[in-house]
């Protein structure tokens, strides 16, 4: 990790810190509506004056308050949130990557879907790959992706082997992917297999869970 890197992640370090105390939260809360003064802030938090000094120094020092002074009576001071008050509150960039590689079992349904609800989500180009490829896509992923307005590509089912490269960043979408490829570098996502049940409902379950994952890892990869 860089210095950069960990000054950035003492930060939000810090940032939680403050925010694990009650009575800060709930100065952060205020402050998200509006500015106060801390005459303001000891009224509503019904707080001895030391101790609101205290919170509210500490709420400064991590970066998620500023003081200004009243362009009124000079001697009163106002708390605004900072304008970058929630920044690096959760994680940022994750991973680098040339491609990001979708693995199940079959290459059939759900590394299918993954690779496609990623390619609506990123720049960085997607495929799928299975570890014991099946003949085609499954029906019910099809019409699943259908349903929800996805661009499924029928293109066949094909091994891992044949699709990935050490470049490659790996994500497996299903258990027995997951465990069978013991070591690989990469993460996991253990997502219900749809054709267990075969219904509509498993499909577009599986469907839901994989695009909210989706869309959640894609702005914390970047292209390589």
């Amino acid at each position: 990790m860089n210095i950069e890197a960990v000054d950035i992640f003492q930060a939000r370090v810090a940032r939680h810190a403050a925010l694990a105390d009650p009575a800060r939260l709930r100065i952060v809360d205020l402050l998200t509506l509006g500015d106060f003064s801390p005459t303001e802030l000891q009224a509503e938090l019904g707080m001895p004056s030391n101790l609101l000094s205290h919170h509210l120094r500490t709420l400064e020092e991590a970066g998620l308050a500023t003081r200004h002074r009243s362009e009124a009576d000079k001697r009163r001071s106002y708390l605004r949130l900072a304008a970058d008050a929630f920044e690096g509150l959760v994680p940022g960039i994750a991973h680098d990557a040339r491609r990001v590689v979708f693995v199940c079992t079959r290459n059939s349904a759900r590394s299918q879907l993954a690779a496609a609800l990623w390619r609506q989500a990123s720049t960085v180009p997607s495929a799928s790959a299975g570890t014991h490829p099946a003949d085609s896509i499954a029906r019910g992923a099809i019409e699943a992706a259908q349903r929800h307005g996805l661009d499924l590509p029928d293109l066949a089912p094909r091994a891992l082997d044949e699709v990935a490269d050490a470049t490659d960043f790996i994500v497996t979408v299903c258990d027995n992917a997951h465990e069978e490829l013991i070591g690989l570098d990469g993460i996991h996502w253990s997502v219900s297999d749809p054709l267990r049940e075969g219904t509509a409902a498993a499909f577009d379950k599986a469907f839901e869970d994989i695009a909210h994952r989706v869309n959640e890892l894609a702005p914390r990869v970047v292209a390589a």
